[in-house]
This record gives C-alpha cells, structure tokens and sequence, in this order.
C-alpha cells in the first residue's frame, strides 16, 4: 500500500521562476490496485512519481509504503521495492550489454561478479518467450539494438523481476508507434495482473486511462482534482472526462496530445 499525507514540493522558491509542483497532495492506494493518472502538461503527474521514487525530497509531507515512512529513504534504496519505467525507451537497461546480461543483473543473482549459469538462461528464455516478440531466439543480442517496443518490454519484465511493492510508469508507451504501444500495454495489464502487483500509470492517452486498471487520478496545478473508481469509472468516457475536467479546473483541457488520443 502507498500513502502520501500532505505532500508539498515548490521548485525554484524565492525566485521569479517559482512553481508549485505539488500542492497538499493526499493519496492512499490500496494493495493490488492499478491506477492510471492523467492531466495535461505541467499538472504534477511525473513529479509525483519522482516524489515516491526519490529522485528528489519532497519540501512537506510523508510518503508510506507498505506502511514504512520512506520520505527520506535515498533513491537507490527505494528502488530495491519500487520498479519504475520511463517514456523513453532507453532508460532502465544497459545498452552495451546482451539481453541476457541485463536480465542477470536485474535478476539480482550473483551480484556484478555472479557467473551466470545455464539455468539462469533457460529461465530467461521462458520468461522472454512470455513477450511474444521472439527476444528469446536473440539473447546474446546488445539491448541497444531493439525496437523501442522490444526494449519497453524486456525493461517491463525486469522492472518487475522481483515483485516490487509498487510500479511506477510514466508515459511509458508514449514514444511508442500506435500498434507497438497497444502491445505493450497489454503486456503490462497482463503482468501487474498475474503478479497482483500495485501501479501507478501516467498516461496521455484518456481511453487508456479508463480502459486499463480500476481507479483512474485527474491532476492539475500540483493538485487531484478527480478520483474515479469502481461503477462511477466504468460508466465514464473520454467526453466525460473532459466535461469534468472543465467543471473543476474552471478551464478547458485543451492539451493537444490528450485532446487527439
């Protein structure tokens, strides 16, 4: 379970260049919940992601996870119960090194100066074989050399190795072509699902937003504005969301990548 209580963060205070972030954010998502967050640009969804994975301190507030205060907890340690994948696809793998390389060291066996054993590539293979993508036939193959959706995928996978607490995905099938990212994103409803994992899913796209989990967050000026979920969400489309959007906000949604989704 996550928690935030009051979560504050002001970047470039005291300068003509101030901006508020997030502002008095409260948040509680349960075990086992998949939540998709939306908002136009500049509403506070990748800095409330960076918030929870540490990338920086939050100015007020705590953040629980699974009942641990972690608000203070340095990044790379988070990192061990929070799995995260980022819009672009070069983030979250080694680019140099094979598809079996990066699984071995995601996998956490051995360390850096573990010998992988054959065990440890067949069992890779059946979990590539899994993607549907063939990466199973080309594991000696350097990751830098995959589609971006081959290499969303397999950082999908070891992103999630270990059963983290939490996953984070911001915009993570936004670089993506149409066909691709609707692939990879029933990869990842198939996964947080087996592996009854929680989520948290920026997302541009508004369909997606309601198509996939069970709770989806609305954000503007640092703030949730709306949360949706159970038989209100189901019975909500994208005209819907808009219409609420402008109730709330006071202003139009007109962000185009949004509008066009």
């Amino acid at each position: 379970m996550l928690e935030l209580k009051q979560i504050f963060k002001t970047f470039h205070a005291g300068t003509p260049d101030e901006r508020v972030a997030l502002d008095n954010i409260n948040l509680k998502v349960e075990t086992g919940d998949f939540v998709t967050v939306i908002g136009a640009n500049g509403a506070g969804k990748s800095t409330l992601f960076n918030a929870v994975s540490g990338t920086f301190n939050v100015d007020k507030g705590t953040i629980l996870l699974d009942g641990k205060d972690i608000t203070r907890m340095p990044a790379h340690k988070r990192s061990r119960v929070i799995g995260q994948l980022f819009q672009d696809p070069m983030k979250g793998s080694a680019p140099h090194m094979s598809i079996e390389e990066n699984m071995f060291l995601a996998s956490g066996r051995g360390g850096w100066l573990g010998a992988m054993k054959k065990k440890d590539r067949d069992d890779f293979r059946d979990q590539l074989r899994q993607l549907g993508m063939g990466l199973e036939d080309r594991m000696t193959q350097q990751v830098g050399l995959l589609s971006g959706g081959q290499r969303q995928a397999l950082t999908l996978l070891m992103a999630t190795f270990s059963k983290p607490s939490l996953l984070l995905l911001d915009e993570h099938t936004a670089a993506l072509d149409p066909g691709t990212a609707e692939k990879v994103l029933e990869l990842t409803e198939k996964i947080v699902a087996e592996d009854h994992l929680t989520c948290l899913m920026v997302t541009h796209n508004m369909q997606s937003a309601l198509d996939l989990g069970n709770r989806t967050l609305m954000m503007n000026a640092g703030r949730i504005i709306l949360d949706v979920s159970g038989e209100e969400r189901k019975g909500l489309e994208v005209s819907d969301l808009l219409e609420r959007f402008r109730e709330l906000s006071g202003t139009k949604l007109d962000n185009d990548r949004m509008l066009l989704s």
